[in-house]
């Protein structure tokens, strides 16, 4: 069955909002594992604007499943990774001032600096993810990183089959099975919902593990946490039968 790791940015957004500690991510955290989840996810930003660093210390203490803790690998983040030591870190090149994660690595440019952080991440037994576009090309130079897994960055498939143009799976497609070839490991994440899940576990069925956030949060809004945490589940494991 692919896992499913549910985003608690949204979760935090909207504590944010009122400076009163409600909802509690933490407790959120706790019930969201209660319901079925495979992991949680978190995304610590530098101006802390949703995740704060003092979260991830709080949820990484009542993880029962899994923690994978995203972000840009600056100086601090990685201090705090090394400290809290999450199941998995995946690697996102986010601007500072980014609203979300808009890109994934140019792992050609980049490969230096990521086998650095990698090789310190690991020798820590933390396991390893790059945030990487669907372009086959940069497989190879991902593979060189010593990284352990791949986060395809779904925002354009979403884009695509919302629009209704299929052809959007080709390039992830393409790139999946390269990162298979290269040794490598595949989970995906961003913009992906109830809609569109089922199509991209459908054709690329060797996804291990799928991030899911604001569509989740935004879904339980009507259907309660538990709820729409099991249509997940149900969607992920049909396709794997």
């Amino acid at each position: 069955m692919v896992k499913l790791s549910v985003n608690l940015n949204k979760i935090a957004i909207l504590r944010n909002s009122r400076g009163s500690g409600i909802p509690n991510v933490v407790q959120v955290a706790i019930d969201a594992q209660k319901f079925g989840c495979h992991g949680i996810t978190i995304h610590p930003r530098p101006d802390e604007r949703h995740i704060t660093y003092k979260d991830v210390y709080d949820i990484s203490s009542v993880i029962t499943t899994e923690l994978n803790v995203e972000g840009n690998p600056t100086e601090k983040f990685m201090k705090l990774v090394l400290d809290v030591k999450p199941s998995q870190v995946t690697l996102v090149p986010d601007s500072e001032n980014a609203i979300t994660s808009s890109s994934g690595w140019n792992t050609f440019l980049y490969q230096d600096f990521l086998t650095d952080k990698i090789k310190k991440l690991k020798a820590h037994g933390i396991r390893t993810s790059i945030f990487l576009d669907p372009k086959p090309e940069l497989v190879s130079h991902a593979a060189k990183t010593g990284t352990d897994r791949i986060e395809l960055y779904t925002g354009p498939f979403s884009i695509g089959y919302n629009n209704k143009k299929m052809d959007c799976i080709d390039p992830y497609v393409d790139t999946a099975k390269l990162i298979l070839n290269h040794h490598m490991s595949i989970n995906a994440g961003h913009d992906l919902n109830l809609d569109n899940i089922s199509f991209l576990i459908e054709k690329i069925p060797y996804i291990l593990e799928v991030s899911v956030g604001h569509a989740l949060i935004k879904e339980s809004i009507y259907m309660g946490l538990e709820n729409t945490i099991q249509s997940y589940l149900k969607r992920l494991l049909i396709k794997k039968k």
